[in-house]
């Protein structure tokens, strides 16, 4: 109980414990996680978490390697289609799937587009989106490293905006 974990695309949740529910006739044992931020309840399988989303949120002792993917020191890795349909598809993937590493590579690299040029509407928002995912799961993380992802991604979302 307590541990932070993630389900797309509800975001951050905290493990309030588990309870049984009946389904078809059958009794099956749930976590029931709370998201603080929008106020909603979800109810996960124990037996198949992985099946419906739920994992781990960051822990201080990955964001090295997060704050060097927004940073671009680990290059991209991503190579997002210039075309808008397919780089579409491939953002909407992303952000669905809401993996943190390939967050952070998407943020990074629409950071560096955005720098270059201004982002067209859509890339902006899935920019906002990425960020806001981030920053959900690096709230309540109290060491440098987290302060410096934080100071990252406030300084990318100032640069959003200007």
């Amino acid at each position: 109980m307590g541990d932070r974990v993630v389900l797309s695309p509800y975001g951050l949740g905290i493990v309030r414990g588990t309870c049984h529910r009946d389904v078809a006739g059958e009794t099956l044992t749930y976590y029931e996680v709370d998201f603080p931020e929008t106020g909603h309840c979800a109810f996960v399988p124990v037996a198949c978490p992985d099946h419906a989303g739920l994992r781990a949120a960051l822990t201080s002792d990955q964001l090295p390697a997060l704050l060097a993917i927004l940073q671009g020191k680990w290059g991209t890795g991503l190579a997002l289609p210039r075309q808008w349909s397919a780089r579409q598809r491939r953002v909407a993937e992303i952000l669905g799937q809401g993996q943190p590493h390939e967050l952070a590579t998407l943020a990074g690299e629409l950071y560096r587009w955005n720098a270059q040029r201004a982002l067209p509407d859509l890339d902006r928002h899935a920019f906002k989106q990425a960020l806001s995912r981030l920053e959900q799961e690096v709230t309540g993380l109290e060491d440098e490293t987290a302060l410096d992802v934080q100071q990252f991604l406030q300084n990318a979302r100032a640069a959003l905006n200007h």
